[in-house]
């Protein structure tokens, strides 16, 4: 892509904005990065990533890379046979513990968000480096006694010695002959030597090696001889355990060496991952949405082929409270646009915003603009848009301006987007008009698509009559005297000169004088214009109070629509009521002529009149048996403006709950809902924040969304015993584990990891305390097991 188009669209200011949103260094390095690509595959792909990422944010998955690092400098060092310090192989420890977690998430959604999930499989597994780690560090960076056995000796001699040394310096303090002669009862150190302080008139009394003294003189800081040999040994041991940690520090870092390869990649995918999961976040305070890519189409004529359809664009970079929506759509038949009206009215800021929200596109950013958008993929943009006031000659300002477009024509081609900021300005009107419409003619015939914004004229007039072309404008208001932003395509801009300089106060006569030099037809096309422009705004006010007046009553049909229903219910109850009691009357009946068939019967007497009221009793239970049908007022049927899309927020009217879309089909979409999964009619989904809005009339009952419970797991068992693996084999158990138990409604959980060093347990209480689904955890008890045991109690089970 071109570079200086990039720094004149601000491109350079999104990615700013995206580095943001980074978790860790590498994926922020990667995203600065991150240039549009001409490659409509590659394109799709990093669309594809982002609304796989967007997706994950909105199912709350523990998809992030928080406390992960960019090894990539440590390695280096180990490779170069440095060593590595405590800090940079617990920054080894936490990526590779972040990557396990990444990797777990996307194996265990590979179906909802395969494009990730692919990038996945290149995370490393099983390398054993985090449980080394975990042996010879602790969390504080501090190498451990069970490192090596060697180190575990020495610092127990260390103990030892010192303790010993610290005895016999206690001595020369608490002892009443050498006590009076200090001048505090403390023992300090002077050029890392245990020494006490005496008071320098008893200099001599002790036999010791003289280390310092005070700024005044009256406090030396002896050694004792008594404690010399003690605090040499101990000096030995300081650097036997020095040469020892550096030793194990040496032989870890080797071990990182090893796996060096496979560290960078890893490394590098989450970095990739990282960037798609910052474009989900921008896209969400953008309040973006994924536009459809394109690649140009097969057209007759010189029409390229491109597409740019924008709906309801927004400036990235301007306040969303303010800006002014815009929509851009360019017909089958146009790929040019020439955009004609005030200064400071918005053409500047429509060139930038269509050429923005393109490279973002190509990036792998959603746009803030509606859904529905479509968009071209170009080879590349060109942009020569001077929106800065100058101070220099008008002569340099044209030459700069000529200077770019003559390089924007020898790079540009048919797939290439060419946006042009006052064409022709800064010279001589006539010659500047010329030669705009030189250019533009240029651009059509070598099948350029191309966006320019001009104050000429003569390019109004042209942009009529040539095909490939069509006028737009950004609208003035006359009696505020300000821009309204507003773009209109398809009619061009007004002159407005005249009619500011009228409400700002100009003598009429003078005003009248101007209208006089202006050629009558100029003036005629102006009236026309301004009759067409008022027409068309009457029309969409006119269009705007019928959506209004439409909005009132679909609020009254919702209203006689909820009163029906309250009626219906009212008549089915009534109904189900009567039916209730008449049942109970013919069953009292039916035992009446039970007991009358039984009287009649033993005294012999015919029952010919009872079978005939039975028959009639058989009747009426029919009829009283048949329930009471509540009927279902007719409802219209909604559909939500424009295709779904994957991983977008929707609203279920049926079950009144929000959800994401996972699955499209034709006439039915799946949304997930918490733990659930919906199909729903598309008729039943409508988008977060849309109105509603009645398409047409559908049958009197309205199918439901029908739901999928979820699915009955089968229990892991209320033990996992992890005895006899390494911590990262039985971290990698554990998380399994629980996923299982918590899918199976399991009340708690008894892990066993046996009692030993305690590094085990500590790992296994770190990842129940961090685990979503673990409420807490306590150790067991003793006819348990003690402290070889923790039970972790699930949440909501």
């Amino acid at each position: 892509m071109n570079n200086k188009a990039l720094s004149t669209l601000e491109y350079n200011k999104i990615i700013v904005s995206l580095v943001t949103y980074a978790d860790f260094s590498a994926s922020a390095d990667l995203a600065r990065k991150l240039k549009p690509t001409p490659d409509i595959e590659k394109a799709h792909k990093r669309q594809a990533a982002t609304r796989e990422a967007k997706y994950l944010l909105s199912l709350d998955t523990d998809f992030s890379f928080q406390n992960a690092s960019d090894i990539r400098p440590q390695l280096g060092l180990a490779r170069r046979e440095g060593v590595l310090e405590p800090e940079d192989l617990l920054a080894i420890k936490h990526t590779l513990i972040v990557s396990r977690r990444v990797r777990r998430v996307l194996e265990n959604m590979a179906e909802e968000v395969p494009n990730l999930s692919s990038l996945a499989d290149a995370l490393p597994v099983g390398l054993g480096l985090v449980d080394r780690i975990s042996k010879t560090l602790s969390d504080r960076g501090d190498v451990l006694d069970s490192a090596s056995q060697k180190l575990s000796e020495i610092r127990n001699e260390m103990k030892i010695t010192y303790e010993r040394m610290m005895s016999r310096m206690q001595r020369f303090i608490s002892d009443q002959s050498t006590a009076r002669m200090l001048q505090e009862p403390i023992i300090t150190q002077r050029n890392g030597r245990n020494v006490i302080p005496l008071r320098a008139e008893f200099k001599g009394r002790i036999k010791a090696v003289i280390h310092d003294q005070s700024a005044s003189g009256a406090t030396l800081f002896i050694e004792p001889l008594a404690v010399v040999e003690w605090n040499n040994r101990y000096k030995e041991l300081e650097l036997a355990e020095r040469d020892e940690v550096r030793r194990i520090l040496a032989e870890l870092s080797s071990a990182v060496v090893l796996h060096a390869d496979a560290l960078i990649v890893m490394v590098e995918v989450m970095a990739e991952l990282d960037v798609a999961l910052m474009c989900a976040r921008y896209a969400e305070d953008l309040d973006a949405s994924e536009p459809e890519l394109v690649p140009f189409a097969e057209r007759h004529g010189k029409h390229p082929g491109s597409t740019i359809r924008l709906y309801k664009a927004r400036h990235p970079l301007l306040d969303p409270e303010s800006v002014v929506p815009i929509d851009v759509d360019l017909d089958p038949e146009t790929y040019a646009l020439v955009i004609t009206g005030p200064n400071t009215g918005g053409k500047t800021v429509t060139l930038k915003t269509v050429g923005l929200l393109i490279l973002m596109a190509q990036s792998g950013l959603q746009i803030p603009a509606g859904y529905g958008s479509k968009l071209s993929v170009f080879k590349d943009v060109f942009a020569d848009i001077g929106d800065e006031q100058s101070i220099e000659q008008s002569l340099s300002t044209f030459s700069g301006h000529v200077t770019n477009i003559v390089e924007i024509l020898k790079k540009a081609d048919a797939h290439s987007l060419v946006l042009l900021d006052e064409l022709g300005a800064g010279t001589d009107p006539q010659e500047g008009s010329a030669l705009a419409r030189a250019v533009m003619t240029h651009l059509l015939d070598r099948s350029i698509t191309s966006m320019i914004a001009t104050h000429y004229p003569e390019l109004k007039a042209y942009a009529h009559t040539t095909d490939g072309v069509l006028n737009a404008s950004v609208e003035f208001d006359l009696k505020t005297l300000k821009p309204a932003y507003h773009l209109t395509i398809g009619l061009p801009g007004r002159s407005n000169a005249l009619a500011i300089a009228d409400r700002l106060g100009l003598p009429e006569s003078i005003i009248n004088a101007a209208r006089a030099e202006i050629n009558p037809a100029d003036l005629r096309a102006e009236d026309l214009l301004d009759e067409i422009h008022h027409q068309r705004d009457l029309a969409r006010r006119a269009r705007e109070e019928a959506d209004n007046e439409h909005q009132v009553a679909e609020s009254i049909r919702n209203e006689l629509a909820e009163r029906l229903d309250m009626i219906e219910d009212e008549r089915f109850e009534l109904m189900e009521k009567t039916r209730q009691e008449a049942e109970a009357e013919l069953g009292g009946l039916r035992e009446e002529m039970e007991t009358l068939r039984r009287l009649l019967a033993k005294a012999r007497q015919p029952l010919e009149v009872v079978d005939e009221v039975e028959e009639v009793v058989e009747i009426l239970e029919e009829k009283v048996s048949e329930p009471v049908l509540r009927k279902e007022p007719e409802k219209p049927i909604r559909k939500p403006k424009g295709p779904l899309r994957l991983g977008e927020k929707v609203h279920l009217r049926s079950i009144d709950q929000d959800g994401v879309v996972t699955s499209i089909g034709e006439e039915e979409v799946e949304v997930q809902i918490g733990m659930l999964r919906i199909r729903a009619r598309i008729s039943d989904v409508m988008r977060k924040g849309e109105p509603e809005e009645q398409t047409e009339k559908g049958p009197p009952k309205v199918r439901k969304g029908r739901i999928t419970l979820p699915q009955v797991h089968e229990s892991p068992g209320l033990e996992l015993d992890i005895r006899g693996h390494r911590v990262d084999e039985g971290l990698d158990l554990l998380d399994r584990y629980l996923e299982k138990a918590y899918l199976a409604s399991l009340p708690y959980v008894r892990i066993i990891h046996g009692k030993g060093t305690g590094r085990l347990r500590e790992s296994v209480r770190e990842a129940l305390s961090s685990n979503p689904h673990v409420a807490r955890y306590e150790s067991g008890s003793q006819a348990e097991g003690g402290d070889g045991v923790t039970i972790g109690h699930l949440k909501g089970n």
